[in-house]
C-alpha cells in the first residue's frame, strides 16, 4: 500500500463489520478511512477520498441525508449498504445519488468486485453528449430536450448518460445493471423497467421523435435515425 492508492472511506456505525471492511479493503491494496456516524463521515467525505463505502442506518445524519448533501457539492462514487432490500428503498438510495447499492449479509468478495468497478475508469470524459434535441451537459450535471431544462434524478441522469453513450444499441436488463450500477445485483427485480418509465416520461411525454425504444423480449435502447 503506498500513498498513490485509491483511498476508501468507510461511513459504518457497526463497529465488527467496519473492522471487517477495512481488514479486507487493505489486505487489497486500499488505504482506508473510517467514520462513524453521518456527520463525521459528510465531514470527511468532502475532502475527497477516491470512494465513499456508506451505510443507510447511521447516527446524527442518516445514509440518505448524507449522500444528498455530498451530491450538491462532489460527484464521488457512492457504494451505499443497508438492510432494507425492498425495491422502493433501494430507489430512494439510488435516487439520493448513490452509484450502487449492497444488501446485508453480502459476500466481501462481491462488495470489493464493486469497489474495483467504480474505480477502474477515472479517465476525463467529453463534457456534451447530444442526440436529435436531447443534450446532456456532464459538467452541469443538466438535460435539455428542445431548449427545455428537464429535472431528473441522479440515477435517472446516470441512465441516460450511459444509453446516450451506447446510442442505438439494444441492451438487455442485465447489461444496463452492469453499466449504471455497477453489476447485475438487482438482476429479477423490475428496478431497471421503474427508471426506464421515470426516464421516458421526462425526456420523451410531450416531445418528437420518441427516443427510448422497447425491444420486445430484450431490452431497450435509445435509438435516433436522423
Amino acid at each position: 500500500m503506498t500513498s498513490s492508492s485509491p483511498l476508501v472511506l468507510l461511513v459504518e456505525d457497526d463497529e465488527q463489520i467496519a473492522r471487517v471492511i477495512r481488514l479486507e479493503l487493505e489486505h487489497e491494496g486500499y488505504r482506508v478511512e473510517t467514520a462513524r456516524d453521518g456527520m463525521t463521515g459528510l465531514e470527511r467525505a468532502l475532502r475527497e477520498p477516491d470512494l465513499l463505502i456508506l451505510d443507510l442506518m447511521l447516527p446524527k445524519l442518516d445514509g440518505v441525508a448524507l449522500c444528498t448533501r455530498l451530491r450538491a457539492k462532489s460527484n464521488l462514487p457512492i457504494i451505499m449498504l443497508t438492510a432494507k432490500d425492498r425495491v422502493s428503498d433501494r430507489v430512494t438510495g439510488l435516487d439520493s445519488g448513490a452509484d450502487d447499492y449492497l444488501v446485508k449479509p453480502f459476500s466481501i468478495e462481491e462488495l470489493l468486485a464493486r469497489v474495483r468497478v467504480r474505480l477502474r475508469d477515472r479517465r476525463p470524459r467529453e463534457s456534451m453528449l447530444q442526440v436529435a434535441d436531447l443534450s446532456l451537459d456532464r459538467d452541469q450535471h443538466s438535460v435539455l430536450r428542445d431548449g427545455r431544462l428537464l429535472a431528473l434524478t441522479a440515477k435517472e441522469f446516470a441512465l441516460l448518460e450511459y444509453l446516450l453513450i451506447h446510442r442505438n444499441k439494444v441492451h438487455t436488463r442485465d447489461e444496463l445493471f452492469n453499466g449504471v450500477w455497477g453489476s447485475d445485483f438487482l438482476g429479477g427485480s423490475n428496478l431497471i423497467d421503474v427508471y426506464i418509465r421515470y426516464l421516458r416520461s421526462k425526456i420523451d411525454d410531450g416531445f418528437e421523435p420518441k427516443l427510448i425504444v422497447t425491444v420486445r423480449g430484450v431490452g431497450y435502447m435509445l435509438r435516433y435515425d436522423p
